[in-house]
């Protein structure tokens, strides 16, 4: 029952993030992308007021030192920020790094509000792509006088390097922010160069399997992650996160098949038994690999790592 509570999470998950970024237009409109332009060289000193995604400026008065994240992306964040003692609650779907275990567990698309106040928690790491959720829990939060930070959802790397600073800025570890954000330019520059000049391949993402299997077309992260290292997304003719038909996939033919999820086993021998799909390249050339869906999906410091695997997943000739 598990798998199926986790499927549909990733699915709401990819729904709240299509709403949140539906146009960049928008998107650059965000009070939260301006307040952190307007501050990019400055450095954290308390007290400290930001701009969230909503509006809402949120005063602190010194570095929290009770902190509760509700999204995997902002607590792997956090802890790459060295924040491991302040961290005093986080989603129920938390699993990296290991110490998540150790925190009190919230809820996951519905949280534990109740809870969340009991922790008496200086600030929380809320993000757009749940806002919907989260709708009359903000009001209860603010009304029992917790300060509610809501990330903005990042539509591409240099947005998940501005979120990373801005949850620096807001935890006094804005040198540690900064050192993360250098690091994972070092590995996206170093993937980037081993596919200098690779002849690109058509590839198709998939994301749940049959009957209702979906895929990530233009304008999602996965899109612009596939661009980045030269691979032809066959899904990139729709908008979004969509369902596909089989045929549909069959016609376009694709080299590789990237599978982004675990929850089917010996899902790499069931795909190519699938009608039609024997006349898939892919298929032809044993070319179905599968990548951990949480690295290449969660807008956080392992994202870089997860650009590098995706890389090698449809590439590994480039990396031998």
């Amino acid at each position: 029952m598990k798998k199926y509570l986790k499927i549909g999470l990733s699915a709401l998950l990819a729904i709240g993030l299509l709403a949140a970024c539906n146009s960049k237009e928008t998107k650059n409109d965000n009070p939260a992308t301006e307040q952190q332009a307007t501050s990019q060289g400055e450095e954290a000193t308390f007290p400290l007021t930001m701009t969230d995604v909503t509006g809402k400026d949120i005063t602190l008065e010194a570095p929290p030192e009770r902190i509760i994240s509700l999204i995997p992306s902002n607590t792997e964040i956090l802890f790459g920020l060295g924040l491991n003692n302040e961290i005093v609650g986080v989603n129920d779907y938390d699993d990296y790094p290991a110490e998540t275990a150790d925190k009190e567990k919230l809820g996951s698309m519905e949280f534990n509000i109740e809870q969340i106040i009991a922790l008496t928690p200086d600030i929380v790491f809320a993000h757009e792509s749940s806002i919907a959720s989260l709708d009359g829990a903000l009001a209860q939060l603010e009304a029992a006088g917790v300060k509610v930070y809501v990330v903005a959802n990042a539509d591409n790397f240099n947005e998940t390097y501005t979120t990373i600073e801005q949850l620096g800025r807001a935890t006094g570890k804005l040198p540690e922010a900064r050192k993360m954000i250098a690091n994972m330019k070092a590995k996206v520059e170093e993937v980037e160069s081993k596919l200098a000049g690779v002849e690109p391949k058509k590839v198709f993402v998939e994301t749940s399997d049959e009957p209702e299997i979906y895929t990530p077309g233009k304008d999602t992260f996965m899109q612009e992650m596939l661009e980045m290292i030269h691979a032809d997304n066959i899904a990139a003719d729709t908008n979004g996160w969509y369902k596909i038909d089989a045929e549909h996939i069959i016609a376009k033919n694709p080299d590789v098949i990237v599978v982004t999820y675990n929850y089917v086993p010996d899902i790499l021998t069931k795909i190519p038994q699938r009608a039609g799909f024997d006349t898939i390249n892919a298929v032809k050339n044993k070319a179905i690999v599968q990548v951990d869906e949480n690295m290449i999906s969660r807008q956080g410091p392992r994202l870089a790592d997860g650009l590098e695997e995706l890389a090698k997943a449809i590439y590994p000739e480039a990396f031998e």
